[in-house]
């Protein structure tokens, strides 16, 4: 499960399905009569509240998160994961709801019996907590601003001009080869480049170089807020490769909407949806 998959949407649902559980362990009656120190039950002392509201949204709060963190969700009669758990939210928001406006339920038949007996802190936070928690998993696909990375990714170093090698690098100029001692210097008679024994070094071989971007353009750093496919530049419909959220990978190029970007293991590909990315 990759955290950094998370949104802010998720975040919401996580928080809220903590002020749930917290709620379950307070007092789901209150009573203006009751003496001091009279001890009402709590959620995990009434089936219906425990099984219709704090654990239905805990399960459906964990269904949520669970499906935007999972590189492929699995689906159940057609619905992933993430929409069972929306419906299990707004099912635990309809049962407190219910609970808060009549939480004696069948006890009303009784005279007498439900007439001073309100709902207590316990439920009233359910109540906030799952219509909190309903909230965010419907509205995190739906809402731009929820659907942000949770964790944003770590910020990348200073983006290189495209094709060049780092400083004191294997391959830039002055350092040492393979083979090569560090700081070696021609033997006198030797013929520059020489290797020890009089056999001549090889030249290296120049490598074809990608044709830079377009000069309007400047590579920089940028990272996907959710697993998205990047395609060959030939226009096949195939992904070569996916970005991952949480990682940094480099623009080389722009095209039209798209960016032609370049993973870690150097392959290079077109990025068609851009939408949310983040610039480093």
């Amino acid at each position: 499960m990759n955290i950094r998959s998370l949104t802010r949407g998720d975040g919401v649902v996580i928080g809220a399905a903590v002020l749930l559980f917290i709620a379950s362990f307070l007092d789901i009656y209150s009573a203006d009569e009751a003496p001091d120190g009279f001890d009402f039950p709590n959620a995990w002392g009434s089936g219906p509240v425990l099984m219709g509201v704090v654990l239905a949204g805990i399960i459906g709060a964990a269904l949520v998160v669970v499906a935007h963190g999972l590189p492929q969700v699995p689906k159940v009669a057609g619905l992933d994961l993430g929409q069972f758990g929306s419906a299990f939210t707004v099912f635990a928001a309809w049962s407190a709801l219910g609970n808060v406006f009549d939480p004696m339920s069948a006890m009303n038949n009784l005279e007498g019996a439900a007439d001073s007996i309100d709902a207590g802190i316990g439920l009233i936070l359910a109540l906030v907590a799952t219509l909190l928690m309903a909230a965010a998993a419907i509205a995190t696909p739906l809402v731009p601003a929820l659907k942000g990375s949770l964790i944003p990714a770590p910020k990348p170093p200073a983006p290189q001009p495209y094709g060049a090698q780092p400083q004191g690098g294997y391959g830039y100029p002055g350092a040492p080869q393979p083979g090569q001692p560090y700081g070696g210097q021609p033997q006198p008679g030797q013929p520059f480049g020489a290797q020890p024994g009089g056999q001549p070094q090889q030249a290296p071989q120049a490598q074809p170089q990608p044709q830079p971007p377009a000069a309007d353009f400047s590579p920089f750093w940028f990272a996907v807020p959710v697993p998205r496919p990047l395609f060959a530049e030939d226009g096949s419909p195939t992904p070569i490769a996916e970005l991952a959220p949480g990682t940094w990978y480099l623009a080389v190029e722009q095209r039209g909407p798209a960016l032609v970007a370049q993973t870690q293991d150097g392959r290079r590909g077109v990025l068609q949806d851009t939408t949310g990315i983040q610039r480093g």
